[in-house]
């Protein structure tokens, strides 16, 4: 499958170049104001991204730091808060170890999840809330192909198509 995204101005150019492709047989989907949503379309938030990865993340990066702090504590035998005791101390130790654990999946995880879960998703979106309208034809390569050389007429902000590359 292959997809093709046409950014266009306003309303008007976008209504006038679904028109033009429907009388060439071509179904486009338009997002924006009025129209289909980019979350109702399947675009991907790059906050959710964010905030899924680092949720996978503090998944083993808790329990790894607890068990790191608390194997540290036993190996250094560091007695930082003396009114806790020896257990005590160690329990400490790995509670500052499950903390670290989690700043860091806040950190990278989130960070990570912004910047590369987004792809091209964050481009458009912000698109289509500075008030500008998305075309989007799904369909074979000969089908966006003709879609591509109809979209042009209208003089798009960007033409962009991409392909499906997940195996299935």
């Amino acid at each position: 499958m292959n997809y093709l995204v046409a950014v266009l101005p306003d309303r008007i150019q976008a209504e006038a170049a679904s028109v033009a492709l429907e009388k060439d047989g071509i179904k486009g989907t338009i997002l924006g104001k009025g129209y289909k949503t980019a979350d109702e379309f399947g675009l991907i938030d790059p906050n959710e991204q964010a905030k899924k990865q680092a949720r996978l993340m503090a998944s083993w990066l808790v329990p790894f730091g607890f068990f790191s702090g608390v194997t540290f504590s036993l190996l250094t035998g560091l007695d930082t808060f003396a009114w806790a005791g020896e257990i005590g101390n160690h329990i400490i130790g790995g509670l500052l170890g499950a903390g670290a654990g989690a700043m860091g999946s806040v950190f990278v995880g989130g960070g990570v999840g912004a910047l590369v879960g987004s792809g091209d998703a964050l481009p458009y979106r912000n698109r289509l809330n500075a008030g500008k309208y998305l075309i989007v034809v799904q369909g074979s390569e000969s089908l966006t192909s003709k879609a591509t050389r109809v979209l042009r007429q209208f003089d798009p902000e960007n033409i962009q198509g991409y392909a499906d590359t997940t195996i299935r």
